[in-house]
């Protein structure tokens, strides 16, 4: 079975795609640029076809020996997105019905209540599920509430602001009730969709197994998060254009964004039914809100976790972000990053760098080093005490002065994980790349994700130190190499 993806490059359907692939699908990606899809991982394993949903002729090749398509896009972001959409929704539904496609899967949004007046974006989403239903190819409408997983804008805009604000005034949205769904069983739901039986064209809620309010949500958030308890302290009086733009304030989603999410969140978004259940051949019970979210921020080592960062199982959600994650997602991360030519061969680079700590200290600034060791221990960490077990050898797990090793790619990479007393989690990680066979590079990265707004305060504390003992521990580090007699510490 052949299936297309549209919104490939977006956050669904950049996690979509290799699902349909482990299911064993064909899958064929619409793009505007076969370019944008070109870094993702599973690229050379899917036909990637361009085309605009704007332009209908450019979709006839797109859809051609099709079975299944999925519309996943959507406008928002733009002025007009209601206008984009519905045009974009009339192409993809005759381009379907043309080919002769024999499913259509939507993702779209809650009902609102009868009687209530449902916001530009609900509106949006409705009209869109109601072209595709009435298109005369069988069609599955997924209506989902809240969407737990990093990247999502939904769970971004509850991650910011819950980190960043200790004490909220917040609107009278925030008592309404949510039903959110984990990205993982959104994704379960959307494979299932495409082998519906041919008779069954409608829409279907899905939703997670808990019912909270938006400031039920955001106090579990924090707890699971390890953030203090927030005040939340409702205000009668905030609209929602005066909220979209508090949010767009505290928050790096761009107002375009904020606007028409907050607006939609005045409605109550519960599942009235689980039809699409007795559909689900696996049975695994749908993942509750503070798992989802403990799979969002890293915090549980799973293989399979939908997470903003494409390393997560190496650097624990440390990483680089998915392609088809927005800039803004994923959470506050601090990086100090340093790259230098070595005029010595790889080896002699990798001897230097696994020598690092203990004895032979960090090749910069040692009083600032030993200062910080001191702090540390007065608030009850490590500090410098530990040391390290061998002088010239490291292995996997085994502490090392205030760090721990997490990763260890003999001749090539070093990865510290820090165990000092910080509000966030800190790695350094250290390598050597061959240039030729008497040349090298050294690549030197320092990463912190706060925890709070401590966090944050921290990192910029710390920051006029770092281009003093990380610019010249890279610097020390490469003359090492270059020349073994020389001093290693400065």
């Amino acid at each position: 079975m052949r299936c297309l993806v549209t919104g490939a490059t977006g956050y669904i359907g950049g996690r979509l795609a290799p699902r349909l692939i482990e299911a064993g699908y064909a899958v064929r990606c619409l793009s505007r640029s076969a370019g944008r899809l070109r870094d993702m991982p599973w690229a050379h394993r899917v036909e990637i076809v361009e085309g605009d949903l704007g332009d209908a002729v450019s979709l006839v090749p797109a859809f051609e020996g099709v079975d299944v398509a999925y519309f996943l896009m959507h406008s928002l972001g733009r002025a007009d997105f209601e206008s984009a959409d519905r045009v974009a929704a009339r192409n993809f539904a005759a381009a379907a019905r043309a080919a002769g496609v024999r499913r259509i899967v939507y993702l779209g949004g809650p009902e609102p209540p009868p009687g209530d007046r449902p916001s530009p974006h609900l509106r949006s989403r409705a009209e869109v599920a109601r072209i595709l239903l009435e298109s005369g190819v069988p069609t599955a409408v997924l209506r989902a509430p809240v969407i737990i997983g990093s990247g999502s804008a939904s769970f971004e805009m509850l991650r910011y602001l819950t980190e960043r604000l200790p004490v909220m005034v917040t609107p009278r949205w925030v008592s309404n009730r949510i039903q959110p769904i984990a990205v993982r069983d959104v994704l379960r739901y959307l494979v299932t969709a495409a082998t519906l039986p041919p008779e069954v064209s409608r829409g279907f809620d899905i939703g997670g197994p808990d019912v909270l309010s938006y400031a039920d949500m955001m106090r579990r958030y924090a707890r699971v998060a390890d953030l203090r308890p927030r005040g939340i302290v409702p205000l009668r009086p905030f609209s929602p254009w005066l909220s979209a733009h508090w949010v767009g304030l505290i928050t790096p989603v761009p107002n375009a964004i904020a606007r028409p999410l907050v607006a939609s969140l005045v409605h109550e978004a519960i599942a009235k039914e689980h039809d699409l259940d007795a559909y689900v051949h696996d049975r695994t019970p749908l993942l509750g809100f503070d798992e989802a979210v403990r799979l969002a921020l890293g915090r549980v080592r799973d293989a399979n976790v939908e997470t903003r960062w494409s390393t997560a199982a190496a650097w624990d959600a440390a990483a680089e972000p998915l392609p088809s994650d927005p800039d803004w997602s994923g959470g506050s991360m601090y990086v100090d990053e340093r790259c230098r030519e070595v005029s010595a061969p790889a080896a002699d680079l990798w001897r230097v760098i696994e020598g690092v700590g203990g004895d032979n200290g960090w090749y910069s600034f040692p009083l600032a080093w030993a200062v910080r060791g001191w702090l540390d221990r007065l608030v009850g960490g490590v500090g410098l005490r530990r040391g390290r077990r061998d002088r010239q050898r490291l292995r996997i797990g085994e502490a090392l002065d205030w760090w721990r090793v997490e990763e260890l790619v003999p001749g090539k990479l070093l990865r510290l994980r820090a165990e000092m007393r910080v509000p966030g989690r800190a790695w350094l990680e250290m390598s050597a790349e061959p240039d030729g066979d008497r040349a090298s590079v050294y690549r030197q990265r320092a990463v912190f994700l706060p925890r709070g707004l401590a966090g944050h305060a921290y990192w910029a504390s710390v920051v006029p130190f770092h281009g003093i003992v990380f610019s010249g521990m890279a610097r020390n580090i490469a003359r090492g190499a270059e020349s073994p007699t020389e001093r290693r510490r400065a």
